[in-house]
């Protein structure tokens, strides 16, 4: 039947029951209804327009790491430290060196810097009639025997030398020790090289690196007041995990909630710890905790600390970049030498890459030849390469779109490009260190998120609801739906990650 409004005004007499009749239409176009027409009955785009595409970052730990459960306030673990005896020097004159650090660059005397004279800087391992090599641009190689030992100066005589010459630059000389030699019948020297009754030459201990991290307790929660939650106002929506509804305001929870995983994602890629020296007291202030009490040491902040960094691979062209990333196979091979490696890149680090790769095969040249991919053409002329073994190393490359994003990483990075993080490097397998928490060496992934946990609260990652909505916990005319979680990452040998800047 065909319905027109006779008067172009709000009825007002309703029909008894829901039936279409002349009398009861309610015409929305009319200027007249216009105001009730938007309040009460809005004309909605069924669907949501997804415009940024996949919006959350996480992902990246569960790849790479694990997660276990901690009890106390901080994590400790050691690692291991170099097996072979070898430090940075000085030659001080033509018989003496002055050990400054170990061959990593640690130095535990703070009080005079490196230059120091008899302060016994590192607790290096040097002994008398001990053979180190001597190694540096003024002196070549030099095999010596060292035949006085007074704190962090010894005093060597080379085998076939006569003199050393001093280099008078701190650092610049390496020595190892490759052995030792004694004469017949002889009882271990004394440190000054003086014979003695008993053995007091001394035992190396090995070394070892003790490491702590502390967790941080994050929180968020999402509100929706009750008479918001009781209205009905439909909409097609989809949320990052693939399920649907129609319900407006739990697409704001779900919102809510993605955002807060991320933020767990990313407080442990981002996070710093406070001053050590306490001098940021507003921080301690503000979070009612002790000086050298606040944050946590993230995934960069660890490398920078205790890692590798790398300026390397940036596309200036595919020879270039080779070279560059062979250096980062040298560092490795001076590092743990850890076999599997994934590597997580921004866009343009990734598209370097690829070129470099490419331009390994011979299909630009003398036409298309993809043999060494068995012979297969899609395989060959697909840039996007996946994994790629160079020397003895497995690379398995993977986009990072937290470094890409403009509004993660990846603007951060365009708002300062001199100190852009471009990608990452973590070696896949597990390390072994022994944990002072449990007071036994075990085998656990190079990267994994502490959290913290006991037999009545789990705070992985806890939610509760309160509120009068629903099952009713207070006064509060609101849904409140709260989560938080205290969490730590522990970075293991960091010498063996490699930070992209």
């Amino acid at each position: 039947m065909a319905i027109s409004n006779p008067g172009g005004n709000l009825n007002s007499v309703p029909a008894p029951i829901q039936q279409a009749l002349q009398t009861n239409y309610l015409d929305l176009s009319s200027a007249t209804n216009a105001g009730w027409g938007q309040q009460y009955v809005p004309d909605l785009m069924e669907k949501e327009a997804e415009v940024f595409g996949p919006r959350t970052i996480s992902g990246f730990l569960s790849q790479v790491g694990a997660e276990e459960a901690m009890t106390a306030d901080q994590v400790v673990w050691s690692e291991q430290g170099r097996l072979h005896l070898s430090y940075k020097c000085e030659v001080k004159s033509t018989t003496t060196i002055e050990i400054q650090s170990d061959i990593d660059g640690n130095n535990s005397d703070t009080s005079n810097g490196i230059s120091g004279t008899g302060n016994s800087p590192i607790n290096h391992g040097v002994r008398v009639n001990d053979t180190i090599i001597i190694s540096d641009s003024t002196n070549g190689v030099v095999k010596a025997l060292v035949v006085v030992v007074a704190n962090d100066l010894i005093t060597v005589a080379p085998y076939e030398a006569t003199a050393l010459t001093g280099t008078t630059a701190a650092l610049a000389t390496t020595i190892l020790v490759y052995g030792s030699e004694y004469g017949k019948g002889t009882r271990y020297d004394k440190a000054d090289g003086t014979f003695s009754d008993t053995d007091s030459r001394g035992a190396n201990e090995p070394s070892v690196q003790t490491f702590t991290n502390k967790p941080i307790i994050m929180k968020d929660y999402y509100e929706v007041s009750g008479s918001d939650a009781s209205r009905i106002g439909w909409i097609e929506v989809s949320s990052e995990g693939g399920a649907s509804g129609y319900l407006w305001y739990l697409k704001a929870e779900a919102d809510t909630r993605a955002r807060f995983n991320d933020y767990l994602e990313m407080s442990m890629l981002e996070a710093v710890p406070g001053a050590t020296d306490g001098s940021n007291t507003t921080v301690d202030a503000q979070l009612n905790m002790e000086a050298n009490k606040v944050g946590t040491q993230g995934l960069f902040d660890a490398i920078e600390d205790r890692g590798n960094i790398t300026t390397g691979v940036t596309g200036v062209n595919a020879a270039t970049d080779l070279a560059e990333f062979d250096a980062i196979l040298a560092e490795f091979d001076s590092q743990g030498a850890i076999e599997e490696n994934m590597m997580f890149v921004n866009r343009a680090t990734s598209l370097a890459m690829d070129d470099m790769l490419a331009s390994m095969n011979s299909y630009g040249a003398g036409g298309t030849s993809y043999g060494v991919f068995n012979n297969s053409e899609d395989m060959a002329l697909n840039l996007g390469f996946s994994g790629f073994r160079r020397g003895s190393y497995d690379f398995y490359k993977s986009d990072f779109r937290y470094l890409n994003d403009k509004a993660t990483r990846g603007g951060i990075n365009s708002a300062n490009a001199a100190n852009a993080i471009r990608g990452v490097l973590i070696p896949a397998g597990t390390s072994s260190v022994y944990d002072q928490t449990v007071g036994a060496s075990m085998k656990r992934p190079f990267l994994h998120v502490r959290y913290r946990a006991s037999q009545t609260d789990d705070r992985r990652m806890k939610t509760w609801t309160t509120g009068s909505v629903g099952a009713a916990t207070s006064a509060l005319d609101a849904m409140q739906i709260h989560m938080l979680t205290e969490r730590c990452l522990i970075t293991q040998g960091a010498n063996n990650f490699m930070l992209l800047k």
